[in-house]
């Protein structure tokens, strides 16, 4: 019996290790072709590692940097991802602490609504998005974290909640007690309580705000210079099929790296935050 587990422990470690490569391989080959001449890139050499005849230095990564107005659009990505996320947060974790703590039947069928959300593809409504953004003047970075909490409330209320359930509410009490109101209450006893959550939802929204293409795509008015780091990158796509590919996949290395830093820096909450999140739902 322990010989056969020790047989598919290593069958699995292996399964894993090769799942592994396959998820990094795209990354490695970019990261090699960002160091190469614009010829070596579409030829047979594609695969190989850089030569003297095919290596471009860092001259990918400054023309990446200085064609298509990179730091422009990384100033509106920071500034989308980060106040996206500071408002999904915000609104999502008083929306749960709503939610775990109301009775009847409103509060469930609102969350209901919200884990409803999670299933409906984005399509559904990308058609009608773009006129209600106009209407609503949100077609600026200033304003399209409206937009992304929104799309983004379903997730983080979900999460929230199943771990607001699991506080006891004798915490609460105590805190009124020593003469708390309802919004000290939560600001000074939840949400410290709720940083693994906080932490692991952020993480979360910030990866897909940051990587995000259609929605920014769709509503931001490129007429006035709105454009985000995705976007700056389908930009190195020229007429006639002509594609700059040593600059895009320098833009694309460029771009990889601050949400990497994010991650690993956070990532130990992320799978302690979505496991308390779901003790209770």
């Amino acid at each position: 019996m322990k010989k056969r587990t020790k047989t598919f422990n290593i069958i699995w470690i292996a399964a894993l290790s090769v799942l592994c490569l396959a998820y990094i391989f795209p990354v490695v080959l970019v990261l090699l072709n960002s160091f190469k001449v614009e010829t070596a890139i579409s030829t047979s050499t594609t695969f190989q590692l850089p030569t003297a005849e095919t290596f471009a230095g860092f001259s990918n990564y400054l023309n990446a940097i200085t064609s298509q107005g990179f730091f422009k659009s990384l100033g509106y990505s920071l500034f989308i991802t980060v106040s996206s996320v500071a408002l999904i947060l915000l609104c999502c974790s008083m929306c749960a602490w709503y939610i775990a703590r109301s009775k009847g039947k409103f509060p469930k069928l609102l969350y209901f609504l919200f884990v409803l959300s999670m299933v409906v593809p984005f399509q559904m409504v990308m058609f009608t998005l773009s006129q209600t953004a106009n209407k609503l003047y949100l077609t600026s970075p200033w304003t399209i974290c409206i937009i992304y909490l929104g799309f983004g409330a379903g997730l983080a209320v979900f999460m929230f909640t199943g771990f607001m359930k699991s506080i006891p509410i004798e915490v609460e009490e105590a805190a009124m007690i020593d003469g708390c109101n309802p919004i000290q209450t939560f600001f000074l006893i939840d949400v410290p309580i709720l940083k693994p959550t906080l932490v692991s939802v952020g993480i979360l929204e910030a990866m897909w705000v940051w990587n995000d293409y259609l929605l920014p795509y769709l509503v931001l008015d490129r007429t006035k210079g709105y454009s985000t780091i995705p976007i700056m990158i389908q930009n190195f796509r020229g007429s006639y099929g002509k594609v700059e590919m040593g600059a895009m996949m320098a833009s694309i290395i460029l771009t990889i790296i601050p949400i990497v830093i994010v991650y690993l820096a956070g990532q130990k909450h992320i799978i302690k935050g979505v496991a308390a999140g779901a003790v209770k739902g």
